[in-house]
């Protein structure tokens, strides 16, 4: 048997008393772990754990959980010799000699790996549901655009014969007035709409985006009037990439508006970009590709994670009634689609937001 156990190398297999110590140790225990039998025997189990583990007792409790109901299985971390961390697979049985507890027999197997698969598994379905979500609300976005969008026609083309009337006198033409303001705002929606639905249509031409950002740094700082700071980081020799210029700036101005309103009190925007090998989150089977990625990152308020991932949603606004559509983050996030890359957000609650738009460059955008 002793032979047995010292030939086994993908298992940790030892003894321990009735308190926890090591009584026996094998080779699969020394690579797993890293510790020699004469470094290991007559220590506590207990340093195989976490500092954190150990703090809550799980060491006793795995022990207490065999005793009494004759056998223990779990999966946690554990620590090695040198201090690195892995996920183990652990079941502990007691051992009993005439009738009384002797000690424990334990198994531990490295399952690191596994765990890891098992997490980049979940992470994918969890991406394709929500990219397939996004997609069917994107559909029913893009279906209620175009009927609005045909509503607001009728109702402009109407105006417009009721002001070029003869009879309208001045508060008429003053009425008409406002109600075409109106359906001004309602036309922008329907584009808001149409882009986070993938609808409109864009004019993409190659640009520098280094360009575009130095260009529309007057605007996005006429945005933030007050005590809200803009700064562009430097981002020189980017390669190029296929963009609508108008809707690329809006997409911008939209993230700015949104930093500007999570900082009522003040604070500072920085905006950049970079090339970088990325890939879309929410595309499962595309590998890495070359992107432009543009940052927007505030200081502000952050976004508490329960709501993040709802936060491309259209109409999902965090901001109090009648001061927000909730259409902003939509719009970015479908041009961004549309353009043939994608949007993501980070935010951590009191320390900021930082929303990245990554483009595919050249002619992979082609």
């Amino acid at each position: 048997m002793a032979l047995l156990l010292r030939s086994v190398v993908d298992y940790a297999i030892y003894m321990l008393d009735a308190d926890g110590y090591v009584r026996s140790w094998n080779t699969g225990g020394e690579q797993i772990k890293g510790y020699s039998a004469s470094e290991i025997v007559g220590q506590h189990f207990s340093r195989f754990y976490t500092p954190e583990d150990v703090a809550l007792g799980l060491p006793e409790e795995g022990l207490a959980t065999a005793r009494d109901a004759g056998r223990f299985e779990a999966e946690g971390w554990r620590v090695r010799k040198d201090g690195s961390r892995f996920r183990a697979s652990v079941v502990i049985d007691p051992v009993y000699e005439s009738g009384r507890l002797v000690g424990f027999a334990k198994v531990t197997r490295d399952i690191t790996e596994r765990y890891h698969a098992e997490q980049a598994l979940e992470q994918a379905r969890e991406a394709l549901l929500e990219s397939r979500k996004m997609e069917s609300v994107g559909k029913l976005t893009l279906g209620l655009a175009h009927d609005f969008n045909n509503l607001i026609t009728i109702i402009v083309n109407s105006l417009d014969l009721i002001e070029g009337s003869p009879t309208a006198d001045a508060r008429t033409r003053m009425l008409v007035e406002t109600a075409l303001q109106a359906c001004d705002r309602g036309a922008l929606l329907t584009r808001q709409l149409l882009a986070f639905g993938r609808g409109q249509a864009l004019a993409p031409e190659l640009c520098d985006i280094a360009e575009l950002l130095e260009n529309s740094m007057d605007l996005y700082r006429r945005a933030c009037a007050g005590s809200v700071h803009v700064e562009l980081e430097p981002a020189a020799g980017l390669p190029p990439v296929w963009v609508d210029r108008a809707q690329f700036e809006a997409a911008i101005l939209n993230l700015v508006a949104n930093s500007r309103d999570a900082m009522p009190d003040g604070g500072c925007i920085r905006i950049g970009a970079r090339a970088l090998q990325t890939r879309d989150p929410a595309a499962i089977e595309d590998g890495e590709r070359l992107h432009v990625c543009v940052e927007v990152t505030d200081d502000g308020q952050g976004i508490a994670p329960d709501i993040q991932p709802h936060v491309f949603e259209p109409f999902f606004t965090t901001k109090e009634v009648g001061k927000g559509s909730g259409l902003g983050l939509s719009q970015v996030f479908g041009f961004a689609a549309q353009s043939g890359g994608y949007a993501e957000l980070h935010s951590q609650v009191g320390q900021g937001t930082r929303v990245r738009i990554c483009l595919p460059v050249g002619e992979e955008a082609a």
